[in-house]
């Protein structure tokens, strides 16, 4: 019976010194929005996109991250794509309520005729 203890008191203790289990991260729906302009825009139409945008996720509570920037990749294969908009979502159920959101379709209709190329990607984040 002492052996058996041992037995069992040694592997408890190589468990407790091996790499502890992998944290459990929380999954979220990425959606990627990248916006190309048309070229006879000024900076300033481009700018108004940019800060309506930017203020999407103040007024629609489902957007649980955002960040945006401006390509700036060496490699030549943005195909006319200059502004890469990323949001977070909890769940699809999130993602489809900001896609209906009022503030949302009016952001939509502030881009009417202001650009050449739009990409828009989700995933689950793996």
């Amino acid at each position: 019976m002492k052996n058996v203890c041992i037995l069992i008191v040694a592997a408890l203790l190589a468990g407790a010194c091996s790499n502890p289990p992998a944290k459990e991260s929380k999954k979220m729906l990425r959606h990627v929005v990248l916006f190309g302009f048309n070229d006879d825009l000024t900076a300033d139409q481009v700018k108004e996109v940019e800060t309506a945008f930017s203020n999407l996720p103040g007024q629609i509570d489902e957007v649980k991250g955002y960040e945006w920037g401006t390509d700036c990749s060496p490699e030549g294969l943005q195909k006319g794509l200059t502004h890469c908009f990323f949001l977070s979502f909890d769940s699809e159920k999130d993602r489809d309520a900001y896609l209906v959101h009022p503030a949302h379709q009016e952001f939509g209709q502030l881009l009417n005729g202001k650009l050449k190329a739009i990409t828009v990607v989700d995933y689950w984040v793996k």
